[in-house]
Order: C-alpha cells, then sequence, then structure tokens
C-alpha cells in the first residue's frame, strides 16, 4: 500500500537520521493506534536509508512473559562480535546489563545507525532499561533510534508512561504521531474497488489496517481480517470489562457514560481496563469506539438475546428525560433493536426528517427505511409521506433505483387517494431523476403527465416547477431555443406570481442553457443563476444548475470551462454530501481531461466514477465512454465491450443527448479503419437528430462522414465543424487550438496541406494516439507527403539521460523517497500517471529501483 498522508513524518525522519548519522544522536518516538502504519512508516526509512547506515531492526512481542531484550536478540546477528558475546553473557547471567549497555553503545559509535525498535509497549523491563541507558547517552553516538508504540494501550500505570517520562527532558527526543487518513486518502486508496469510499472512510475513520481489509474483501461486512484483530485484542479482558464492551457496542459507536451506567451499574474500573486495551476511550461524559466497523466486528459475536435486553433498558432509560434532537436516532436505533413497532414508528421518521435537514441523505434514507419496514398498518396518507421522504433521501445519497421505485409507489398511492396535486408533485419529482437515471424519454412522458394533472387544479407554485422541468428536460433533450423559452417563460410567470425566486432564476437559466447550446451565446447568463443558487443555499437546485454547466462546457469541448465548472461543482457537491452529483460531475471532469489530452488522468477519473457502486446511469455511461475512448485511441483492445456497456445503461435518447456516446463509437469505426460503420453509425445519428437543432452534436457527425469519405448532409454544425466542413481545416485547427483540444486541432489538420499532415502527426505521437498516428501515415503516402522525422524537445536533448521536465521533476521526488501516491499529491497528477513517469524513469536510466535512480540524482563522488 503506498503511505498516504506520511510525507511529512518521513520527511522529519529522514532529516533525523541525516543529522543523527553524523552526531550527534537523536532518539524518534513514532507513535499512533492499532493498524494506524507505524511499522510501514519506519520500514520505508529503512528503505530511504544511504548505503552506508547500517540498519538494526528489532521488535518487541505480545508475550504472557517477553522474551529478555528480545529486539536485542533480533538484531543481534548484525552487532559487532563485543556486543553479541555480552548479550550472551547477559542472557546466560554471566554479564551485567549495563555491561551489556556499553558494548552495544560502543558498538553503535563505531558506525553510521539506524536503530529500530518497534512495538515497545510490550517491551520487557531490561528493553526499557536498555533503552532509558542509551537514550542518555545518544548525543554521543552516530546514530538515530526509532521507537513505535501504541499510544491507546498504554495507560497512567503502564511501564512505558514512566519510561517516556524519564525521557521528556531530553532535547534530542522527537515525537511524530500517525493521524488517522483523511477522507481524500481513503478515496484515493479505494479508486478501482467496487465500494463507497465515503462509507469506507466512515466505518474506518481513516485507520490504513481497517481501509485496506475492506478494500481486500469489500463483500464482507466486517473482514475477517478486523475480526481476527478484534477478537485478539479483546481476548486478554476479565470478564466484567467485555461485559462493558458489548454493551457499548449494542449502544452505538458513541455512548454517554451515564447511560451506560444505567445499563450496567458502575462500569468505571472494567470501562477504564477497556479503554487500556485500546478499543475504546472515552472524552469527557462519552464512550465510543475508535471505528465503526470495530464496533460491528463485537456487535457480531454478541447473543441476540443480550442485544434484545440492552436494547429495551436503553429505550426505556432515554425515553424517562427530555429527547434530544441529536438523540433521535439512537432512539429509533434502540427502538428496532427492542422489537417495539410502535417506538420505531415515533422516532425513525423524526430522525429521518432531522437528518435531511441537516444534509445526511444517506442517514435519512436509513431511517426511512426503518420506518418503512413497519408502516403496512399505517394510514395510506401517512405510508406515502414516508415513501416520499425515502424517495427523496435514496436519490441524493445516489440510490436511484431505490428513489425511483418509492417515487413510483407514492404516485400510486397518491392516485389512490385522489390527491390530485400530490400525484403531480410526485410525478414532477419522478420525471427530475429519471434522466439521471438514462431514461430519457420516460422522464418526458412523466413530466408531460405531471403538467396535464396539475393543469386541472388550480395554478400553484407546484405546476411552476412541473413547467421548470419540463423546460429542464427541452434543454437536455436539444428541443431548440423556442421549446425551452416557452416553458420557461411559463415557469418564470408562476414562479413570480405565487414568490418563488428560485423557479424563476432556475427557468433562466434554462432557456439560457438552450440558447447557448444553438447560439454559442450565454455562458455568463448561465453562471450567474448558478452562483445566485449556491449563495441561497439551494442544495438541490444548485446541484442540478451546476451539473448542467458542466454539460454545456464538455458539450462545447471548452477545456478551461469545464475544468473551472467541474471543480467547483465537485467542491459544492463535497460539502452538500450530493452524492449523485458529485459523481456525475466527475465524469463530464474526466470527459474534459480527455478534450485537453490528459488521456491517462481522463481514464483514472472515469475509473473511479465506474467503479463507484453508487455512480448514476448517466454518470457511469459517460466514464464508461470516456475509458472506451481512451482505450481506442491508444489502439488498446475491449473498446466496443465498453462502449456497448454504456449504451446498455442509458435509453438511445440519453446516449445522444450527452453528446459523447454516438460520437464515440464512430471515432472509434474510423480508428479500427471500418470506413462503412462510420458511415453508418454516423448517418444513424443525423438521422435520430433530425428534428433537434444542436450544432456541437450534429457537426462532429457530419465531420466523421466527410473524413470517411462520404459526403455529409447540410445539418447545424458548431464553429469547428463548421469550418473543418467548408474546407478550412486551417481556423478549424486554430479554433480548437482556442479550445485546448489538441486532438481535435490534429484531425482538422488530417485535411491539410503536407505541413499541417506533420504537424498532425506529431501531435497524434506526442498524444500516444497510435491508431491516429497510423491513419495519419496513411494519408501522408496516399497524398505522396514525405515524412520528416523531428528530434527530442530541446530540454530532453539537454538532459543526459533523455529525461523530460516532468520526469526530472519526478526523479526528485523519487530522491525524497516518495511514493507514486506522494509524487501524484505533489504534482497534481493521478497515482497511476505517476508510475507511468517512474517507469519512463527508470526505464530511460537503466536502472531496476527506485532508490538506485535517486543515486543518478546525487552520484557518489569519486
Amino acid at each position: 500500500m503506498d503511505l498516504l498522508e506520511r510525507e511529512a513524518v518521513l520527511q522529519d525522519l529522514t532529516g533525523h537520521l541525516k543529522v543523527a548519522v553524523s552526531g550527534p544522536g537523536r532518539l524518534a518516538l513514532v507513535r499512533g493506534e492499532t493498524g494506524i502504519g507505524k511499522t510501514a512508516v519506519v520500514h520505508r526509512l529503512a528503505r530511504l536509508a544511504d548505503p552506508h547506515v547500517r540498519v538494526l531492526s528489532g521488535a518487541c512481542d505480545p508475550l504472557a512473559t517477553p522474551r529478555p531484550l528480545g529486539p536485542l536478540m533480533d538484531l543481534a546477528p548484525n552487532l559487532g562480535a563485543a556486543a553479541r558475546t555480552a548479550l550472551t553473557g547477559a542472557l546466560a547471567g554471566t554479564c551485567r546489563s549495563d555491561e551489556l549497555f556499553d558494548c552495544l553503545l560502543a558498538d553503535l559509535s563505531s558506525y553510521p545507525s539506524l536503530l529500530v525498535v518497534e512495538d515497545v509497549h510490550w517491551a520487557d523491563e531490561a528493553t526499557m532499561d536498555l533503552l532509558r541507558h542509551l537514550t542518555r547517552r545518544l548525543p554521543s553516538v552516530p546514530a538515530l533510534v526509532a521507537v513505535t508504540y501504541r499510544d491507546d494501550e498504554i495507560g497512567r500505570t503502564h511501564d512505558l508512561t514512566a519510561l517516556l517520562g524519564t525521557l521528556a527532558g531530553y532535547p534530542w527526543v522527537y515525537r511524530h504521531d500517525l493521524l488517522p487518513l483523511s477522507r481524500r486518502a481513503v478515496a484515493r486508496l479505494a479508486a478501482g474497488h467496487a465500494v463507497d469510499a465515503e462509507q469506507v472512510y466512515r466505518v474506518s475513520a481513516g485507520n490504513p489496517f481497517i481501509v485496506t481489509s475492506v478494500l481486500a474483501d469489500p463483500a464482507e461486512p466486517v473482514p475477517a481480517t478486523v475480526r481476527e484483530a478484534v477478537a485478539g485484542r479483546l481476548a486478554g479482558l476479565s470478564a466484567s470489562a467485555r461485559q462493558v464492551v458489548d454493551v457499548l457496542a449494542v449502544l452505538g459507536r458513541r455512548v454517554s457514560l451515564p447511560l451506560l451506567a444505567g445499563v450496567l451499574p458502575a462500569p468505571e474500573e472494567a470501562l477504564d481496563e477497556a479503554v487500556a486495551c485500546g478499543i475504546v476511550r472515552t472524552e469527557g461524559r462519552t464512550a465510543e469506539f475508535r471505528h465503526e466497523l470495530t464496533r460491528q466486528a463485537v456487535l457480531e459475536a454478541v447473543p441476540a438475546a443480550h442485544r434484545l435486553r440492552v436494547h429495551r433498558q436503553a429505550l426505556a432509560l432515554m425515553r424517562s428525560g427530555p429527547v434530544a434532537a441529536d438523540d433521535l436516532a439512537l432512539l429509533a436505533d434502540h427502538s428496532e433493536g427492542a422489537e417495539d413497532a410502535a417506538a420505531v414508528l415515533e422516532y425513525a421518521p423524526a430522525a429521518a426528517a432531522h437528518a435531511a435537514a441537516s444534509g445526511a441523505h444517506r442517514e435519512a434514507a436509513a431511517q426511512y427505511a426503518r420506518a418503512l419496514r413497519y408502516a403496512d398498518d399505517l394510514p395510506t396518507d401517512q405510508q406515502t409521506s414516508l415513501l416520499e421522504g425515502h424517495s427523496q433521501a435514496c436519490l441524493l445519497s445516489s440510490r436511484l433505483d431505490e428513489g425511483v421505485a418509492s417515487r413510483r409507489t407514492a404516485v400510486r398511492l397518491r392516485r389512490a387517494l385522489g390527491d390530485r396535486l400530490g400525484e403531480g408533485e410526485d410525478l414532477r419529482r419522478l420525471s427530475c431523476w429519471l434522466w439521471p437515471a438514462g431514461r430519457t424519454a420516460e422522464a418526458r412522458q412523466t413530466g408531460l403527465e405531471a403538467v396535464r394533472v396539475l393543469e386541472g387544479l388550480r395554478p400553484g407554485r407546484e405546476l411552476a416547477w412541473a413547467y421548470l422541468n419540463l423546460c429542464q428536460l427541452a434543454c437536455h433533450e436539444h428541443e431548440g431555443v423556442a421549446v425551452a423559452a416557452a416553458y420557461a417563460e411559463k415557469a418564470a410567470a408562476l414562479g413570480e406570481r405565487f414568490g418563488d425566486a428560485g423557479v424563476a432564476d432556475q427557468a433562466h437559466f434554462y432557456a439560457a442553457a438552450a440558447r447557448m447550446l444553438s447560439e454559442g451565446a450565454g455562458w455568463e447568463d448561465c453562471e450567474r443563476a448558478v452562483s445566485r443558487a449556491m449563495a441561497r443555499d439551494l442544495p438541490v437546485d444548485a446541484g442540478f444548475l451546476a451539473l448542467t454547466l458542466c454539460w454545456l462546457a464538455a458539450l462545447q469541448h471548452d477545456a478551461d470551462r469545464i475544468t473551472a465548472a467541474a471543480s467547483r461543482a465537485e467542491a459544492y457537491f463535497l460539502d452538500h454530501d450530493l452524492l449523485p452529483h458529485l459523481l456525475c460531475a466527475r465524469a463530464w471532469d474526466s470527459w474534459g481531461l480527455l478534450n485537453r489530452g490528459l488521456w491517462t488522468e481522463a481514464a483514472d477519473t472515469a475509473q473511479e466514477v465506474v467503479s463507484h457502486p453508487g455512480s448514476p446511469p448517466v454518470g457511469e455511461a459517460l466514464a464508461l465512454t470516456v475509458l472506451g475512448l481512451v482505450r481506442a485511441r491508444q489502439g488498446e483492445d475491449q473498446v466496443w465491450p465498453l462502449l456497448d456497456q454504456a449504451a446498455g445503461l442509458v435509453d438511445a435518447g440519453c446516449l445522444l443527448d450527452t453528446g459523447l456516446g454516438w460520437e464515440a463509437r464512430v471515432e472509434a469505426a474510423w480508428l479500427a479503419g471500418d470506413q462503412e460503420l462510420v458511415q453508418t453509425e454516423a448517418r444513424r445519428g443525423l438521422a435520430a437528430l433530425a428534428e433537434r437543432t444542436h450544432p456541437w452534436l450534429s457537426g462532429p457527425l457530419a465531420c466523421w462522414i466527410r473524413r470517411a469519405g462520404g459526403t455529409p448532409p447540410q445539418v447545424p454544425a458548431a464553429e469547428p465543424y463548421a469550418l473543418e466542413l467548408t474546407g478550412d481545416w486551417a481556423g478549424a485547427a486554430a479554433r480548437w487550438d482556442g479550445l485546448g483540444c489538441p486532438y481535435d486541432a490534429a484531425l482538422a489538420r488530417l485535411s491539410g496541406d503536407a505541413a499541417a499532415l506533420r504537424e498532425a502527426r506529431a501531435a497524434f505521437e506526442a498524444l500516444d494516439a497510435r491508431p491516429a498516428v497510423a491513419r495519419t501515415r496513411a494519408v501522408m503516402r496516399a497524398r505522396g507527403v514525405r515524412p520528416v522525422r523531428r528530434g527530442a524537445r530541446a530540454a530532453t536533448r539537454a538532459n543526459p539521460y533523455g529525461l523530460t521536465n516532468r520526469e526530472l521533476d519526478v526523479l526528485k521526488l523519487l530522491n525524497e523517497g516518495l511514493s507514486d501516491a506522494e509524487i501524484a499529491a505533489r504534482l497534481y497528477i493521478t497515482p497511476k500517471t505517476a508510475g507511468h513517469h517512474v517507469g519512463a524513469v527508470l526505464a530511460k536510466l537503466g536502472v531496476h529501483t527506485r532508490h538506485d535512480a535517486a543515486r543518478k540524482l546525487h552520484p557518489p563522488e569519486p
């Protein structure tokens, strides 16, 4: 595993080592909870040590009777003869401890050394004495002593606590805390795995051991490695301490001490023992498990009857006093655990509403689902309200299938109740979410049905929102400015009439978006509308607008705009826990990266979307298409399975509306040399667009027909496509260059003169677009254009190993001992891209290891 977010600690430790081996010596205490990565850090430090530094490593073991001087026995083979003899004598009782310690000190004084002693919380008394003796005399020794220990397992009376107190006054002792991984780091580790990275972070609290255990066995609720680790830590507890841990597991991850005392009288001493074990901790008047997955592992082993009893006790205690809003979720949990259906229906809907108001959509969905499990005997209107809440929470937490299913049931129940207003509103909400689910035709039909129902009632804000939904669909489906403007006008008028400024703002946004799609003007109006929605703190509304802005920029191949729009959207969605929006934004971002020629980064970003189990069908289809195009452009296989999988996730209208799906299929056929398929696919796409007027959709299909030797029909075409279709390849290429799209610019130059063809080939070669290079060479041969070989760039020629500037940057970071992930973070690239650069550096330098590569940067003096 890459050592994410350990750069600062490793930099400090390597700095200590550099100073210590030249004298004076130092002691570095590396501490953190179980599984935080202490061993990985000191092992990486050992690998980063210069070859002239001797590495000595030993460890303490969790034995009932610790080995005397266990760490010293581990490293004895690497010590000098005098030290080994003294150790043998000490163990046999023929050599005093102080004589052994002096021999070790003399041995360390003779050679620059890194001495690693791991897990000193398990050390025997003699090892503690050795560390006391050695640390006091370190300034005269050319060595760094690196000591690791679990700070979650030492209490006030632990032997190590006394040792740490002794070391506190020495200025050459340094302390380094290893912290849990951040959400971002967990997400990076989870990339490529079919898991919800946020869920992994929640259950692991960023503990690297738990994160990697979950990723290694994502199908298991509690991985076997975690279960066994927890069982091992609990095995040494007394019966009363184990009882406390079991009760805490039933009560929840974070438990008030008064509640614990109410269920389990006088738990203080047993709780102290559990805290010393490191599995739970206390803070103020609460006790909690360090990690949710640890709690689940403990809970699995608690007998069902015991769980039922604890839940009933907790429910009675919590209901006996005032109930705070933050306690509702816990009350709902205890209600279900106590098998009290009435209590579940009292607390679960309230907990769901509270979670939804707080933006905790996953929690809200879980609480609504809990209530629905007990709702069969409720009146129909109450069941419907629960379904509506459940639907909205599911949709906002990227559980589209569940959300759509609950909304369909709500529509049916509202209709059965004769509640036409509620039916119309539910139809409108259903329509809104069918589009990101890839069901564009059904979205439109449902949206029209919502309007028909609501138009039969007295006008209200519900009808305004229904018109707004049709305006949005008209924009997404490229029905033209007139259609979108007509719906926008109706929505805005009703919005203003009923004082709903949000409706009016969004109506103006979608009208401007439709104008931009058809005429190219209106970006600034759209940006202002998004800013207003975000400022009004309307997360769902702002989310749809921000996503549409990403789509607009992506459709128009504007690299700068898509980068800016996607970055702002992702930050907003992260802040407001809008998972489906976030995944779609990343899908659009991958398209932007593709257009900019950053294909590895595009593929990495797309893979994150594809791997996430909550990706909406539209986002997943876009990401799969990007992956297919990257493979096609790089001459790899398995292109069409990806494109076909993307097409199977959404209906044909959605594939066309997004702008990428249909064009990708045509390009893949061209790259494969299948000119007939190019013509067939492109003409099918144009036929589907016959009643729509979007120049950014019809323009590229017409260009592909022309590139394949056909005569395209007269269709609306955006500027760069229109220029190419009229023979102005130079103008088209210049326009693509201005948009930051090197691949598209090179395609336009294929229609140009000899110099343009050479420039196109050079661009394709720089992008590693092997099929396009082959096609360009074929065109050059057909036109009698002789190739001109280009040398390497000036910066590359100037480097004795032929390294590019970026590869030099990577080499410098290799010299710092950074992993691929750490290099990626420094250079703002993906870990996979960093890995490619590292591989290129090793190959050019003619070395096999990162360490050897780093030595090339600073060769030893003769």
